[in-house]
C-alpha cells in the first residue's frame, strides 16, 4: 500500500487550489464587461410549461441553443440578443410525446427547423432585471413577445477562464397564434418559457 505523507498531501493541495480558486459572480451591472457574447450551449437551458388537461402543469425543454448577445453595462437598453433553438431538440419525459411534438400536428420540425427569438427593445428596471421585448418566430409565424430578464451573476469561469454572465428570462405566449393549436383548451394554449442563459465573451 502506497502512504502519502500529510506534507505531500498538502503541497498537492496547494497546487490545485488557483485551479478552482473564484472570485465570487458579481450581480453589479457596473463590473459587468462590455462586448459580444456568444451563448455557452452546454449550459444553456429552454424549459416549457403547459397546462395537461387541467390535471397538471407539463414541463419540457430544448437545446443547443446558440446565439449573441451584445452588452453594454453602462447603456443596458442598448444591449441587443438574437437565439437560435432548434425545434428538433425538445425533449420530454414521454419519448412517445417528444415523438408527436416533433411531428406535423405540432412544432413541425422538419418545415420549421428553428425557433428564434431577436431583440427590438430593452428597458431596465431597477439594477439587475429588464423587460426584453423582441420578435418571436415560431412554427412560421413571428409576433413579439417580451420577457422578463434577471441578471443571476457575472465573472470569470474558474475552469475555462472565459468571462461568463448569465440571466434567467420568463415570459408567456399563446401557441395558438403562432399555428400550434392542436387540443385547445384541452391541452392549455398558455406557453410559459424559462431560459437560463449563459454567455461567454468572445475575445
Amino acid at each position: 500500500m502506497i502512504r502519502l505523507s500529510s506534507s505531500l498531501i498538502a503541497a498537492t493541495l496547494a497546487l490545485a487550489a488557483p485551479a478552482l480558486a473564484q472570485t465570487p459572480p458579481t450581480r453589479d451591472p457596473a463590473q459587468i464587461q462590455a462586448g459580444t457574447y456568444a451563448v455557452d450551449p452546454g449550459h444553456t437551458q429552454v424549459g416549457f410549461t403547459v397546462s395537461h388537461m387541467g390535471f397538471s402543469n407539463y414541463s419540457g425543454g430544448f437545446s443547443d441553443v446558440s446565439g449573441t448577445l451584445e452588452l453594454q453595462p453602462k447603456t443596458p437598453a442598448a444591449a441587443k440578443l438574437s437565439i437560435k433553438i432548434p425545434v428538433a431538440s425538445v425533449m420530454t419525459t414521454s419519448a412517445k410525446l417528444t415523438g408527436e411534438l416533433k411531428g406535423e400536428q405540432w412544432l413541425d420540425a422538419a418545415k420549421f427547423p428553428e425557433m428564434t427569438f431577436v431583440s427590438t427593445k430593452v428597458a431596465p428596471e431597477g439594477k439587475d432585471k429588464a423587460k426584453v421585448t423582441g420578435d418571436l418566430t415560431l412554427h412560421g409565424v413571428t409576433k413579439p413577445v417580451t420577457l422578463t430578464v434577471t441578471l443571476v451573476g457575472a465573472g470569470v469561469n474558474p475552469l475555462n477562464k472565459k468571462v461568463t454572465v448569465g440571466f434567467e428570462a420568463t415570459g408567456t405566449l399563446k401557441r395558438s397564434e403562432f399555428g400550434v393549436k392542436t387540443y385547445v383548451p384541452l391541452i392549455g394554449d398558455d406557453l410559459h418559457l424559462t431560459i437560463a442563459g449563459a454567455f461567454e465573451r468572445q475575445e
